[in-house]
């Protein structure tokens, strides 16, 4: 009897530790839904395309910091344009999102009877805004403060930052596109996609077959000059276009044929010296107004004792990151690291920079010793990033009291408008992600990420590296995000 006792406390004994409590049928209904997940997320990532790759990811509640999914969430992979979370933070942290960058006109001279003897100066304080109409008000200003004839110089500054223009792993081939653009303290825009030190280069056909091609420049500039070898051909015949910049110089080629039918092609190319391009709009803008220069063009440092004139200030930050994230527009990225490497360390320089950005992702939280930082773009195929890294990053700076600029700037999924979508806009329309994921993309030759939030409560991390296939790679992150979006539903 005393051995059928213990036997059956034994069995008891066992049963109780089988059987949950019975307060716990939410963590059941929880570890339903993650054993769900997990068996969704790991279907996707057995997609072919993916063999030979590797697969990050890492998702986490927003609330919590919880994880919910890992694949490879703790290795090391290359981030792409995902660098620019972290860009972002640091500069939002050590800016502040009021910050606004400043333009000057000084000068050594003396003005009298509207006659400014000595040079004129043209500061960059790092503005990568500065649009052709700007250096037209800062004409009109100096026109306003008396000045109609300038017997001296128009001297460009651009003083600002270190005089190393291009980030360390920027491949040679970049150069002359808009993305990998030299990063100047002086520098112009084209356009409101704020692409700094590029110029906008459209090609149209001639009226007949034979006829050169007809080549404009937005805004068209005395120090770029145009090599046009292009021609037009007929209809039927097989027409490839060209439009690159010559290493070294800003000479435009236009080479190849365009089709007399076609309408046209427009390229945005990166220009050889920023400054120097954006000291003759500023010449071009002084002529407009009519103001007299009887010097030259001159890029060299302004003196201390130089007075100032006239000053312009950009828009706050916190609007400068609706195009540099949504657009992922790689010059700000750069033009940032410099700038808080200049605030803070007194050096604006990617070195300076660097190191702040080290500082801020430390005092976040993270262990920056686990990562590689080389740039703030994320063009350099050398940086590597950890997906769980990325994903607590993004759980912890929720609590920043700029994280709602920083939410909002990230690109919307499926939102036709091209400052909200952003890179998204084309992406996971008509699906339950459309309008709740709102995630920074990034691509790289072998790469591509997406990492963000989704409005039910998710912080997550794609980065898919080493893949060979490039073809709707991305189609693989968007069936992700799709899944994140509809988790919990059937809890």
């Amino acid at each position: 009897m005393k051995q059928a006792w213990k036997t059956s406390l034994i069995l008891l004994l066992l049963v109780l530790l089988v059987l949950p409590p019975l307060s716990s049928n939410q963590n059941v209904s929880a570890d339903k839904t993650n054993s769900t997940l997990s068996t969704q997320l790991n279907e996707i990532l057995s997609d072919e395309r993916l063999d030979g790759a590797i697969a990050g990811v890492s998702v986490r509640s927003a609330s919590s910091g919880e994880i919910i999914y890992e694949n490879y969430g703790d290795t090391r992979l290359t981030p792409a344009s995902n660098m620019k979370l972290f860009t972002a933070g640091a500069a939002l942290e050590t800016l502040g999102p009021d910050y606004r960058f400043t333009t000057e006109l000084l000068t050594d001279g003396q003005l009298k009877n509207k006659f400014l003897k000595g040079n004129l100066y043209l500061k960059g304080k790092g503005d990568p805004t500065l649009l052709k109409e700007d250096f037209d008000e800062l004409a009109h200003s100096l026109k306003e403060k008396g000045v109609h004839k300038i017997k001296g110089d128009l001297i460009g500054d651009n003083s600002w930052y270190e005089d190393e223009a291009l980030s360390q792993d920027l491949s040679w081939s970049d150069e002359d596109n808009y993305y990998g653009a030299k990063v100047s303290a002086l520098t112009a825009s084209p356009n409101e996609d704020y692409d700094a030190g590029t110029i906008i280069v459209e090609a149209y056909p001639g009226k007949h077959p034979g006829d050169p091609v007809d080549v404009r420049l937005s805004p068209s500039s005395e120090v770029i000059t145009v090599q046009n070898r292009a021609k037009t051909v007929s209809a039927d015949e097989d027409a490839e276009l060209s439009i690159t910049r010559e290493h070294g110089s800003n000479t435009i080629l236009v080479e190849g044929e365009i089709s007399v039918d076609a309408t046209r092609k427009r390229e945005w190319i990166a220009v050889w010296n920023p400054a120097e391009y954006a000291l003759s709009l500023m010449k071009q803008s002084l002529k407009e107004a009519g103001i007299q220069l009887k010097g030259d063009l001159v890029l060299r440092t302004t003196p201390k004792e130089a007075t100032l004139l006239v000053e312009k200030k950009s828009m706050p930050l916190s609007e400068l990151l609706i195009p540099f994230m949504k657009l992922s527009n790689n010059g700000h990225a750069e033009l940032l690291v410099k700038e808080i490497g200049k605030v803070k360390k007194k050096e604006g320089s990617w070195e300076a920079g660097l190191e702040v950005m080290n500082d801020f992702l430390e005092e976040v939280g993270l262990d920056t010793e686990e990562m590689r930082l080389r740039d703030g773009s994320g063009i350099s195929h050398v940086s590597l990033i950890k997906p769980s890294q990325l994903s607590d990053y993004l759980y912890r700076i929720q609590d920043k009291n700029w994280f709602e600029e920083f939410n909002y700037s990230l690109p919307v999924a499926g939102d036709a408008d091209r400052f909200e979508g952003g890179t998204l806009r084309y992406r996971m329309r008509d699906t339950a992600a459309e309008q709740v994921v709102h995630a920074k993309t990034g691509s790289l030759t072998g790469v591509s990420s997406l990492s963000g939030y989704v409005d039910n409560g998710l912080v997550f991390s794609i980065m898919l590296n080493q893949f060979v296939e490039e073809d709707d790679i991305k189609d693989i992150e968007d069936e992700i995000a799709v899944v994140l979006a509809t988790y919990g539903e059937d809890k």
